[in-house]
C-alpha cells in the first residue's frame, strides 16, 4: 500500500519545492512517499515509472477522481473533465524494458528511456529543440550504421522520429495524452495530462488553505504548527467550526 506523507512532510516538500523545477518538485515528492528507497534509484526510473508512483501518490492523498479543465482549441469552450487514477494507470501494464534495441533504415539503435536526472539536465537548456537534443544524447547508448558507431547527430530526421516514438511506446505513462471531444462544436483533439504539474497544482492550493488554517487554530488556541497538522482533517475541521461559531 502506498505511504502518503503526512501534512508536515508535504508542506515541507511544497516550501523547498516552490521555487524549483517541475523534475526537483517529482523527484521530492517521491522522496516524502517512498522514504525506504534511496534518491538515486528513484531519480534512475523512467518517465514513466516515476509518474505511475505519482499517480498512486494522488490516489492515497486525495483519492482516484481528478477534476481538470480543457479548453477547445476550435470554438475555446471550456470543458470540464473527471479523470480516473484507475485507468490512467491501466496503461502501465504496457511499460517495456529499460534497455531496447531495434534496427531501422540499415541503422541499429540501443537506447534507454529518459529519467528525472536527464529532464532535469534538459530543463536547463535554452530552447526546446537544444533539450530534446540533450536528452537524445544521454538516452542513446549506441548507434551504428553497417556496423560503424556513429553519433546521435548524425542521424537522419526520420530516424530521430522513428526512436522517439519508441521510446513512447515503450514508456507509455511518460507522454499522457486525453482524447477530447468538445460538445459545442464536436472538435476531436489530445490534450497532453502532465500528473507532475496537476499534483503540484493541487498541493500549492491545499498549502494555502492548510496554512491558513494552522493560522486560525494558532490565533485561538495557541497551539503549535506541527500540533495543528498532526489532527485529523475531521478534528481539525471541528475546531475550525467551533472557532467560528
Amino acid at each position: 500500500m502506498v505511504r502518503a506523507p503526512s501534512a508536515f512532510e508535504l508542506l515541507e516538500v511544497w516550501e523547498v519545492g516552490r521555487a524549483r523545477t517541475p523534475a526537483y518538485r517529482a523527484l521530492a515528492l517521491l522522496m516524502a512517499m517512498l522514504p525506504e528507497v534511496s534518491r538515486d534509484s528513484l531519480a534512475a526510473l523512467s518517465i514513466g515509472q516515476r509518474d505511475a508512483e505519482l499517480l498512486r501518490l494522488r490516489e492515497a492523498l486525495w483519492g482516484t477522481r481528478m477534476a481538470a479543465v480543457s479548453v477547445c482549441p476550435g470554438c475555446r469552450e471550456t470543458l470540464e473533465l473527471t479523470l480516473d487514477t484507475g485507468e490512467i494507470l491501466s496503461a502501465s501494464n504496457r511499460m517495456q524494458p529499460n534497455e531496447m534495441s531495434f534496427n531501422i533504415a540499415g541503422y541499429a539503435i540501443t537506447f534507454r528511456l529518459p529519467t528525472t536526472v536527464d529532464v532535469a539536465a534538459a530543463e536547463a537548456e535554452v530552447s526546446l529543440e537544444s533539450a530534446r537534443s540533450l536528452l537524445l544524447d544521454r538516452c542513446l547508448l549506441s548507434t551504428e550504421q553497417s556496423a560503424a558507431a556513429i553519433n546521435a547527430g548524425q542521424l537522419p530526421s526520420d530516424v530521430v522520429v522513428s526512436i522517439a516514438e519508441a521510446m513512447a511506446e515503450a514508456d507509455p505513462l511518460a507522454d499522457i495524452q486525453l482524447r477530447l471531444q468538445c460538445p459545442s462544436c464536436q472538435l476531436h483533439w489530445r490534450a497532453a495530462f502532465d500528473i507532475v504539474f496537476f499534483l503540484w497544482t493541487e498541493i500549492e492550493v491545499w498549502a494555502r488553505r492548510i496554512l491558513s488554517d494552522v493560522h486560525t487554530l494558532a490565533r485561538a488556541y495557541g497551539w503549535r504548527e506541527r500540533d495543528i497538522l498532526s489532527l485529523s482533517p475531521a478534528r481539525r475541521q471541528f475546531y475550525l467550526d467551533m472557532v467560528g461559531a
